[in-house]
């Protein structure tokens, strides 16, 4: 199947920046979308980021302008700079990769373990 590994997350003060970065691997034909999703705990987990083709972003309204989502797809890598970091953005990063597995080919879907990115003086 797709193993997603996560890297990159820390304790940052705030105003600080991280940049996280998920690598895909295993049976992989081709990867559609990746995204970044976060979840703070008591909260339930959001999208903070995705990308899809390559060149397509969305972003969630507490990250615009802050966070850039980017993709290499020679690496099956996407990675997230995040920039001004408050203590909000505190919470459990997690990968998310939406793609075709090789032969036979079929959907999937996958997530990594999280990286843990903490905000705070």
């Amino acid at each position: 199947q797709v193993q997603l590994v996560e890297s990159g997350g820390g304790l940052v003060q705030p105003g600080g920046s991280l940049r996280l970065s998920c690598t895909a691997s295993g049976n992989i034909f081709s990867i559609y979308a990746m995204g970044w999703y976060r979840q703070a705990p008591g909260k339930q987990r959001e999208l903070v980021a995705d990308i899809t083709g390559g060149t397509s972003t969305h972003y969630a309204d507490s990250v615009r302008g802050r966070f850039t989502i980017s993709r290499d797809n020679t690496k099956n890598t996407v990675y997230l700079q995040m920039n001004s970091l408050k203590p909000e953005d505190t919470a459990v990063y997690y990968c998310n990769a939406d793609g075709t597995l090789g032969l036979p080919q079929r959907p999937f879907n996958s997530w990594g373990l999280g990286t843990q990115v903490t905000v705070s003086s």
